[in-house]
């Protein structure tokens, strides 16, 4: 009977531990549970926060790519922070006309492998104080500390905070920004 017990015990422990563990890797973005276990895709459009960006994506037709298998970093901007751009700027982006600017823009947003704040952060104090690494589109994007904070910084000399980092995805990591990164193209 004890021995049934201890077992019983010990199966709790194990299922809670568990339990907390998948709650502790999921994260709340714009009002969404983001699941590690789904693309980056799958999570987004679940986020009221990033409904400009899930819909510039779909514009751009970059789902599929992004639904890929990565891995990714994404620095995904806010509605917020599109609505920093001047007026009428998102509106002539999303234009059939426009795609291949508009995928310029969003291919800016995303480094090719999986780098955590913490991956970032290191190289950041290994590179005494910056880090500077290429993103899809070829352009660079530079890493900075502002105190406990990550910023990026664009080739327009933009600087974006990251706000919500480590956003586990099945195919990568996203990091939520306050601002646009505008690439020189």
């Amino acid at each position: 009977m004890k021995k049934q017990n201890l077992l019983k015990q010990s199966l709790l422990v194990i299922v809670i531990l568990i339990g907390s563990f998948s709650f502790a890797q999921t994260k709340m973005v714009g009002g969404a549970e983001m699941y590690p276990s789904k693309n980056i895709i799958e999570n987004a459009v679940n986020s009221k926060d990033h409904t400009t960006l899930v819909a510039a994506v779909k514009a751009a037709d970059l789902v599929k790519t992004l639904q890929g298998e990565g891995p990714f970093t994404v620095f995904a901007p806010t509605n917020a922070a599109f609505e920093k751009l001047p007026n009428g700027t998102v509106e002539t982006l999303l234009k059939p006309e426009n795609k291949a600017m508009l995928q310029g823009i969003l291919t800016y947003h995303v480094a090719s492998g999986k780098w955590t704040a913490r991956k970032i952060m290191k190289m950041i104090k290994k590179n005494d104080g910056k880090f500077t690494f290429k993103t899809v589109n070829g352009e660079e994007l530079t890493a900075m500390m502002d105190g406990d904070m990550v910023k990026i910084k664009d080739v327009a000399g933009n600087v974006a905070t990251v706000t919500i980092a480590d956003v586990m995805q099945s195919n990568g990591v996203i990091h939520v920004i306050d601002t646009v990164l505008l690439p020189k193209k």
